[in-house]
């Protein structure tokens, strides 16, 4: 059988990462499932509830926000690790996984997650690959990047919920103005940045910046 692996969440400031593992047949699979970039917000939530009525395993893993800033560790590391926890939730023996490279080596990451899903036990006869843009080439895998996507937007609009005081978190990726006026808000009410971001960032940062310099200009 086949799993592929995908995750989503890599590059905001608010929220966790989320890696979805979906163990199928490709022709089990709905016709139109793709990156979920390229699939419409309603019809990724519908592709993700048929895939979880239907005759396929889905499993999907967090990377929280403060093992994402946790000094010993790099994106890259955390990308592995999220995939194999959600690999090891779907996978038997025998299977072939397919991943999502999340390295500039397809090779590096495939070594990486082979590891990663056989510790601390190994999985018997899985064989592991990676391939750079596997999300539009292979449907398992855009499968997967589907389940991650909306479960990674359900996390957001949780967040989202927890601060009705404010306009808004937005998206949580450090491009969007209303992410970013969130973060300024927050900060300028509480003195720190909000539970849910990624501390780490240089959005955090700025946003930290700048309410120091305000407060020395009032001062």
């Amino acid at each position: 059988m086949y799993v592929g692996v995908d995750e989503a969440g890599k590059g905001p400031v608010l929220g966790p990462m989320v890696a979805a593992a979906v163990r199928a047949d490709p022709e089990s699979l709905p016709a139109d499932v793709d990156d979920s970039k390229r699939v419409a917000p309603e019809r990724r939530e519908a592709i993700a509830a048929e895939l979880r009525a239907g005759a396929v395993d889905v499993a999907v893993a967090t990377v929280e926000t403060a093992e994402i800033d946790a000094p010993d560790t790099d994106m890259n590391t955390l990308t592995v690790r999220g995939q194999a926890r959600a690999v090891r939730a779907v996978v038997r023996a025998g299977d072939r996984v397919v991943a999502d490279a999340g390295d500039t080596s397809e090779e590096r990451f495939a070594r990486r997650l082979r590891e990663f899903v056989a510790d601390p036990e190994p999985v018997e006869s899985v064989d592991v690959d990676a391939a750079h843009g596997a999300d539009e080439s292979d449907p398992v895998v855009g499968a997967a990047s589907v389940v991650a996507k909306v479960a990674r937007d359900a996390r957001v609009a949780a967040i989202d919920a927890a601060y009705p005081d404010y306009d808004g978190v937005g998206s949580g990726y450090p491009s969007d103005p209303t992410t970013r006026a969130f973060l300024r808000a927050y900060v300028a009410d509480h003195g720190d940045v909000p539970p849910h971001a990624r501390r780490s960032w240089s959005t955090c940062a700025d946003a930290l910046a700048a309410a120091e310099q305000s407060g020395l200009d009032e001062f």
